[in-house]
């Protein structure tokens, strides 16, 4: 199925944002209850999706998350996983737990060349068995550039082992600048292409323009910092300025 099929059998609305559950909580009980109010806050607004990610958690704090929304969230607010710099297990855990989609942070570029081949394989392997859609990055934030190639070539490779191409600044919460989605977006073509990092309320017109959907952590929590508790009104007013976007096409 093509790309841009996958992308809107996911997420019939344009433009889909995808807010981040960065697992944050001072024990597992903590992390679960602060994730479960946090899932029923972006839902309310009109978030399309959360994004089960290990950022202050773990492994065990994910798979609870994922296994709650799988228990009570059938038909509600789509959901997705990102174990950290693993892959397969965010791609398995995807599957069991009946996520829509999976990201990984880098798919092409942050490995020499000689150990590119088999981590291509590996995700071919699992690609193949079809069922969760693949957001991959490319030159993404904290990721080292390893394989000497062009941002094109890499580019073009990562196009190749996923269905959405993300793109980031230097850092979370940073802003991403709008030349380097420009640059992105020259060589992807009509590919499907998310910004990752660093929306804001200021620049999510800009941007979404740009894009074709974004990933939003930090801006959702109080004081625009990862590291605090998720703030209801700057979901609500984000969202609002994303359904104008939306509206002015």
């Amino acid at each position: 199925m093509h790309v841009k099929m996958r992308l809107h059998d996911i997420f019939p609305t344009p433009k889909p944002i995808l807010g981040m559950l960065h697992l944050k909580g001072d024990s597992r009980d903590d992390i679960f209850g602060r994730a479960v109010r946090e899932i029923g806050i972006m839902e309310r607004a009109g978030v399309d999706a959360v994004v089960v990610e290990d950022y202050f958690g773990d492994k065990d704090d994910v798979r609870r998350v994922l296994e709650y929304l799988h228990r009570e969230h059938q038909g509600g607010i789509r959901y997705g996983v990102n174990v950290l710099d693993e892959f397969a297990l965010s791609y398995e855990l995807a599957a069991e737990h009946g996520a829509s989609f999976m990201q990984v942070d880098s798919v092409s570029g942050h490995l020499r060349v000689e150990d590119d081949p088999a981590y291509g394989e590996m995700i071919a392997s699992y690609r193949g068995k079809g069922g969760v859609l693949v957001l991959g990055g490319v030159r993404f934030k904290y990721q080292p550039y390893l394989s000497g190639r062009t941002l094109e070539d890499d580019i073009r490779i990562g196009m190749g082992r996923c269905d959405v191409l993300v793109v980031t600044g230097d850092g979370t919460g940073m802003e991403t600048s709008p030349c380097k989605i420009r640059e992105f977006r020259k060589i992807a073509g009509g590919f499907p292409l998310f910004i990752g990092a660093g929306i804001t309320l200021e620049s999510c017109a800009e941007q979404m323009r740009l894009g074709d959907g974004a990933i939003v952590g930090s801006f959702f929590k109080a004081d625009g910092d990862a590291r605090n508790e998720i703030d209801p009104e700057r979901v609500k007013s984000f969202m609002d300025e994303v359904r104008r976007v939306r509206a002015s096409g």
